[in-house]
């Protein structure tokens, strides 16, 4: 009778332990079958930047008068420095003109080839005019100040288109000789202008004046891009 009542008592032990074995078989069976982590994504290479299309000849020529008019503003470059650098302009815009009327206004590769090979090599007269010893001084006197608003004036020009590279060396060669004569007559009188020497320069400056307002009010103009 005692085993009787052992063997009945120990039957839920029994199934209690069976049952939790086979709830563990099931997470384990469950854990297994989990799908796989996901995989990280294929980070896209970002689009290479669009190569910076080139400066066309207009915009180049435009560039290049920018540049000069800065440094006779600033007196980086002189008036005879100016003169040559905007002769050599003209002489490519002048090239220029040539090629587009014999191509009904258009150039050929090679022409554009050409023209930009000939401003590089003005681009780098340019830079070297401006970063040598040359500058151009402007002294506090009347002569000085008269002579610095003359090259401001020049240069506005030039900034704004009014005045073609050709006026532009014309009028820096006027003011190239009144600046050669100034100082031969300092050098001859000890550093100092007699009061005929600066009524002379006067002169000379308000006829370089005229010629600055007349090639700024003209018919000719340097074209935008």
């Amino acid at each position: 009778m005692k085993f009787t009542w052992m063997k009945w008592s120990a039957l839920p032990v029994a199934v209690l332990m069976a049952g939790s074995v086979a709830l563990a078989q099931d997470q384990s069976s469950a854990g297994s079958q989990q799908a796989p982590p996901a995989q990280e994504a294929t980070p896209v290479p970002a689009a290479a930047p669009a190569e910076k299309p080139k400066p066309t000849v207009a915009q180049r020529k435009e560039n290049q008068q920018d540049r000069i008019a800065n440094g006779v503003q600033s007196g980086q470059l002189t008036a005879g420095e100016t003169a040559k650098l905007e002769k050599k302009e003209a002489a490519i815009n002048k090239e220029t003109a040539a090629d587009r009327a014999a191509n009904g206004g258009k150039l050929t590769a090679s022409e554009k080839k050409q023209v930009n090979h000939q401003q590089n090599q003005a681009s780098k007269q340019i830079y070297a005019d401006k970063h040598n010893a040359n500058t151009a001084h402007y002294a506090n006197n009347k002569v000085g100040q008269r002579r610095e608003n003359q090259q401001d004036r020049i240069a506005q020009g030039v900034k704004s288109g009014q005045l073609t590279a050709g006026e532009t060396a014309k009028l820096e060669n006027q003011q190239k000789g009144i600046n050669k004569q100034v100082a031969a007559d300092r050098k001859a009188n000890g550093g100092t202008l007699t009061a005929s020497e600066k009524k002379q320069i006067n002169k000379e400056q308000n006829g370089a004046s005229k010629n600055i307002h007349n090639k700024k009010h003209n018919a000719k103009s340097q074209p935008k891009p």
